[in-house]
C-alpha cells in the first residue's frame, strides 16, 4: 500500500496546505481508493503521481465542506475522461451523502459516463473483496463521522526452499504443488506433505484513518495492530480546550490513541493554520515533539508526502 498526502490542514485551504484528502493505492493492482475529498482535491491529484482513470472507490468520513466541498468537481471531472478511459465508481460516506450528491446533480445537471454506486456506511464491515476488508466506526464530532480502516486478508506462508532441498525433493513442479499445500509423491515412493513446508500464513497490511473526532475507544479498536494510523491533530494540547469545543484531537491525544491501538507507525495531519501562520509561540516542531513523547513512531503529514506501507515476511 501507497499513501498520498492530498491534502493535510483544517478548515480552508492556506498557501502550505489543502484541505483533506487522502490516497490509498495498492501497487500490485494498480487501483486506488480516495479518503475524503476536500476542495481542490482534483487539482492536487493532477500534481500527484494519481490519476483518476484507475481511482475505484471513495470513502467520506463526514459532511463538513473541508472534507466534502471537492467532490462533485473530481465526479465531474472524471466523467469527462469518456466512458472508454473510467470505469464505476463507488461512494461510501455518513447518512446525507446520497442527497448532497443528487441535490447538486439535479441543480447543476452533471452527466456522468460511467456508474456510479452510493452506499451509507454503518459500524462494521462495509466492503470485502478476496484480499481486503473495509470496516467502519463511528467517532465524534460535531457531526455524524465515521473512521475507516483497510486491512489485507492473510497470505500464504513463504514456501522453505531450504526444508525442500534437506528432503531432497527436486527442483520444478513439486516445488509449486508443494507451495499450494498438495500431498506429493516424490520420484523414490516417499509422501510429502505440502503444509509441512510452508511458513505460517503471514498477516495482511492495515490501514486506519480517524477523519474529525475527539479520541474514542471505537476508533482505538478499529485500528488495533494497524501498520499505520492517520489521525488528526488540529491542535497542540496546550490548546485542548479549543479542541474540544470544536470536535478535534491534539497531537497527544492522538499519540496516546496510536499507543492503545498498538500501531507501528502514525501521521498526523488536519493541522491549524496557527502553527504555521499565526502564532509564533508554537510552531510545528512543538507539536510533533508533543507527541512522539508519548509515541516516538509520530510522523507529520503534509501535501503530496508519500509512504509506503511495507510488508516483512516472517520466513522462519
Amino acid at each position: 500500500m501507497l499513501i498520498t498526502f492530498l491534502g493535510t490542514g483544517s478548515g480552508a485551504p492556506s498557501s502550505k496546505r489543502n484541505v483533506s484528502a487522502i490516497g490509498l493505492t495498492f501497487i500490485q493492482k494498480g487501483k486506488w481508493w480516495l479518503f475524503d475529498c476536500g476542495e481542490g482535491t482534483q487539482h492536487q491529484i493532477i500534481r500527484s503521481s494519481l490519476n483518476l482513470n484507475s481511482l475505484e472507490k471513495i470513502f467520506i468520513t463526514h459532511l463538513h465542506g473541508d472534507h466534502l466541498y471537492g467532490l462533485m468537481g473530481l465526479l465531474g471531472s472524471r466523467s469527462l475522461r469518456g466512458s472508454e478511459h473510467t470505469g464505476p465508481l463507488t461512494l461510501y460516506g455518513p447518512p446525507g451523502l446520497e442527497k448532497y450528491v443528487k441535490a447538486i446533480m439535479e441543480i447543476s445537471p452533471v452527466h456522468l459516463q460511467y456508474e456510479l454506486t452510493i452506499k451509507t456506511v454503518e459500524p462494521g464491515i462495509i466492503y470485502e473483496d478476496d484480499d481486503l476488508i473495509v470496516e467502519t466506526a463511528p467517532v465524534s464530532h460535531r457531526i455524524p463521522a465515521y473512521s475507516y480502516s483497510v486491512t489485507e486478508k492473510p497470505r500464504p506462508g513463504v514456501f522453505r526452499v531450504d526444508l525442500a532441498k534437506s528432503e531432497g525433493v527436486p527442483a520444478g513442479p513439486l516445488y509449486a504443488r508443494l507451495k499450494r499445500g498438495e500431498i506429493v509423491e516424490l520420484p523414490d515412493g516417499r509422501i510429502v506433505h505440502g503444509t509441512d513446508f510452508v511458513g505460517p500464513p503471514q498477516p495482511g497490511l492495515k490501514f486506519a484513518y480517524s477523519g474529525d473526532t475527539v479520541p474514542v475507544p471505537e476508533f482505538v479498536a478499529l485500528a488495533q495492530d494497524a501498520d499505520v494510523i492517520i489521525h488528526e491533530a488540529t491542535y497542540v494540547h496546550e490548546h485542548v480546550e479549543l479542541a474540544e469545543r470544536a470536535g478535534h484531537s491534539t497531537a497527544w491525544q492522538a499519540a496516546n490513541v496510536a499507543k492503545e491501538a498498538n500501531a507501528k507507525a502514525l501521521f498526523l495531519t488536519h493541522f491549524s493554520p496557527r502553527y504555521e501562520n499565526m502564532d509564533d509561540r508554537i510552531t510545528m516542531d512543538d507539536l510533533l515533539a508533543e507527541a512522539q513523547s508519548v509515541f516516538p513512531e509520530t510522523h507529520l503529514a503534509h501535501d503530496f508526502l508519500q509512504y509506503e506501507i511495507k510488508r516483512t515476511r516472517d520466513t522462519e
